[in-house]
């Protein structure tokens, strides 16, 4: 009996060593995630079949399942890409009009006949001399059979409007995002630089435009502003629709920035935080691409920013951005490029989180599947770098500065002010007379490899700001 006593002592004494040797959930929380890297310009984003695909310039295309993890699909235009196998022979008007060897942003929309309909384009670049139409494939990874173009700018003469061509009020036929309102209702909405943003409604059956709308109706820019990538998603939560764009210049000195103004119709009119009409935003009269008389509008989310780390981003922009019913998780999903790697550029994918004042703000690092949780006082105070990414468009780099939230509710450091923590997962923070409202979010910081507290907030002009802790996150 003391034997058999004694084994099942011993045998405890095992269970209870495993059990504090065994892995538990803080640490499978904290695992590394993994990342694979693609490069996709201009990614506009659709999901089929439980696969993430992003479509972008220069016939390029990749896919995921976790939007983590990515795989190439295409790189580049040329005979044999498997969207288009002959493009050269297939889209030959195409290019001959656009006196152009490659392709623009493309959009891809699977319409009621489950066809998957591509919008392509191309431009001279130049001037805004471009076409865009429309392929059509049975399966979304191609191959996309042409249907023929249905816009065309930079004409001599008679433009799709009836009236002669004039580049600083007629839009340059690139850019092309495809999708359905609330009410099952299809729209475009298309532009770039020159004459601006434009919107028209389509034909759900063919994936045509209605006739009789010639380019559509306008909903900002003008007079060669930068302003170009609109992408339009509508969130249930605020019943708002969401208009994307990037201001400034896509290189890497250009100052891109991911801009969103919002609207009760897919159509507009369309307004920032301050309550600006974005069909007012235009360049000043008689010049090319300046970024002065934009810039203070619209809310700008992201533009370039660095952590102490070095993890950063240069020229962010021309993102599309998806809703997830199932788990109500929104995404802005984008190509970047990144301090000293000159025009090298990567996809990114970003999870969107709702203000109180109903604005997404973009969560500070990429997304590595962090979901939203409640979050405490203790758990937020603390040293934080902080970015203020403010209404600017530059090629400045905004190098984060060191900040603490303090338990009295006060903020010391590089910034003077206040903040509370507003409910659940909500921030407000008041610093040099502004207020922002953002929220809190555990999230993986890849360049330091551990999970950590960060915020994401925006003020009332629409200027945003990012906290990231600079101690690891507790579970």
């Amino acid at each position: 009996m003391n034997m058999r006593k004694c084994f099942i002592q011993v045998l405890a004494l095992l269970f209870i060593m495993a059990a504090c040797f065994a892995p538990n959930q803080a640490s499978a929380q904290t695992q590394k995630p993994v990342f694979s890297e693609v490069t996709v310009h201009d990614p506009s984003i659709i999901k089929a079949n439980g696969t993430y695909y992003v479509f972008g310039s220069h016939l390029a295309s990749a896919k995921s399942t976790d939007l983590m993890n990515w795989t190439q699909i295409s790189s580049s235009v040329h005979d044999g890409n498997p969207l288009i196998p002959n493009v050269y022979e297939e889209l030959k008007e195409t290019f001959e009009w656009a006196e152009s060897d490659t392709l623009w942003a493309p959009d891809v929309t699977q319409l009621e006949d489950g066809k998957f309909y591509m919008y392509y384009n191309a431009c001279r670049g130049d001037s805004p001399r471009s076409a865009l139409g429309l392929a059509v494939a049975d399966d979304i990874e191609g191959p996309y059979k042409n249907k023929g173009i249905f816009l065309k700018s930079g004409m001599d003469g008679i433009s799709n409007d009836g009236t002669p061509y004039d580049a600083t009020k007629h839009p340059n036929v690139v850019d092309p995002h495809t999708f359905f309102d609330q009410n099952g209702k299809l729209w475009m909405v298309y532009g770039s630089y020159s004459g601006g943003i434009f919107i028209l409604e389509m034909d759900k059956k063919t994936g045509f435009p209605l006739p009789g709308q010639g380019y559509g109706k306008k909903l900002i820019g003008g007079n060669h502003s930068r302003i170009e990538g609109a992408y339009i998603l509508y969130h249930p939560e605020t019943q708002y629709y969401y208009l994307y764009m990037s201001f400034g210049g896509l290189a890497a000195d250009g100052g891109y920035n991911i801009r969103v103004a919002r609207s009760k119709n897919p159509d507009g009119p369309y307004y920032d935080a301050e309550g600006h009409a974005m069909i007012d935003v235009r360049g000043k009269e008689g010049t090319l691409f300046d970024d002065r008389s934009i810039e203070q509008y619209g809310v700008k989310l992201m533009g370039n920013f660095s952590f102490n780390n070095k993890n950063g981003y240069v020229s962010p922009g021309h993102n599309s951005a998806f809703y997830d019913e199932k788990s109500g998780k929104s995404y802005l999903i984008f190509h970047t490029r990144f301090p000293g790697r000159g025009e090298e550029h990567e996809v990114r994918v970003h999870q969107l989180l709702m203000n109180k004042q109903g604005w997404q703000v973009a969560a500070p690092h990429r997304y590595a599947g962090e979901k939203l949780e409640k979050v405490k006082t203790s758990d937020v105070i603390g040293a934080y770098e902080l970015v203020r990414h403010g209404k600017d468009i530059s090629a400045d780099i905004k190098e984060s500065k060191e900040i603490r939230l303090n338990q009295n509710g006060k903020i010391t450091g590089a910034v003077a002010g206040t903040w509370k923590n507003t409910g659940h997962n909500k921030i407000e923070l008041k610093i040099d007379g502004k207020t922002y409202d953002g929220v809190f979010l555990r999230q993986w910081d890849a360049a330091s490899e551990r999970k950590v507290m960060t915020f994401s907030a925006l003020s009332r002009e629409g200027d945003a700001v990012w906290g990231s802790s600079l101690k690891r996150a507790e579970f």
